[in-house]
């Protein structure tokens, strides 16, 4: 299906691997320009890389904290100067890393968990606004997860920032269809990124055996889902694509879960 992605300009943050680097493939492989943003440079350098092979001639990686509003202004300050200062479509793929049950985690942990969860997030859409306002239309698609409807007991302090993320973009959706700027969210479910499959690994079980690893959510945490299996990064990248297109022209607000089968309503 042709997306309508040919020549739109993507920026991708957190695109430099996992989730966030399978949307990346995808709007490459339909001919997207594309900049990954993220912390690392031999990470990003390593994703253009592939993005170039894939599609996209001119993908580029851009260096960000976005931690630091004053980064984040500077990388699509670049991406303006890159594209004539148009955007058509901005992913956030950036989630936190806080893990511990409510006893364990100080205000220290809450605080780290929004500030990478969701403030991250709310920077980029700012200093994107002009841009993705600028183009001919535009997309904003933005990470949240599972545990936002299916609580775990190590996750209050990630799933409180995910929720903020799908509560802002609900709001973004309102307050920026009269602009005709579609926001949506995706809801991933166990899908073996690095961080599960380390954990996987870390619990005596084969990360890389996606039937493995959704046993081992089961016993530990008692979240199957329907599919016998987790998910994998490759399989959340379409639905991104297809929400950040022009084929969808009238999707917006949604938060959309892609989780091999749950009991969310």
């Amino acid at each position: 299906m042709d997306l309508g992605l040919r020549d739109a300009a993507a920026a991708v943050v957190g695109g430099g691997r996992g989730m966030g680097l399978a949307a990346a493939h995808c709007f490459a492989e339909d001919g997207a320009r594309v900049a990954v943003l993220g912390r690392t440079r031999a990470v990003l350098d390593a994703a253009a890389a592939q993005l170039r092979e894939r599609g996209s001639p001119d993908a580029v990686g851009v260096v960000v904290d976005t931690g630091d509003q004053n980064q984040v202004d500077a990388a699509f300050t670049e991406l303006s100067r890159r594209w004539g200062g148009e955007l058509n479509i901005l992913v956030n793929a950036v989630g936190p890393s806080v893990r511990g049950s409510f006893d364990e985690l100080g205000d220290d942990d809450w605080r780290r968990a929004v500030e990478d969860g969701a403030m991250g997030m709310i920077r980029c859409v700012r200093a994107a606004l002009p841009l993705l306002r600028a183009a001919e239309w535009a997309r904003i698609v933005n990470f949240s997860a599972h545990s936002t409807q299916r609580q775990s007991e190590i996750l209050p302090a990630y799933t409180a920032a995910k929720a903020m993320v799908t509560s802002v973009s609900k709001n973004l959706s309102l307050s920026l269809a009269r602009d005709q700027i579609l926001v949506n969210v995706v809801s991933p479910g166990s899908i073996a990124s690095d961080a599960l499959v380390g954990w996987a690994d870390s619990v005596g079980v084969d990360g890389s055996d996606p039937y493995a690893l959704m046993a081992a959510i089961d016993e530990h945490f008692g979240h199957p889902a329907h599919l016998p299996r987790a998910g994998l990064p490759t399989e959340i990248g379409p639905v991104v694509a297809f929400l950040a297109s022009r084929r969808n022209s009238y999707m917006t607000g949604a938060d959309v879960n892609v989780d091999g089968g749950s009991d969310f309503t």
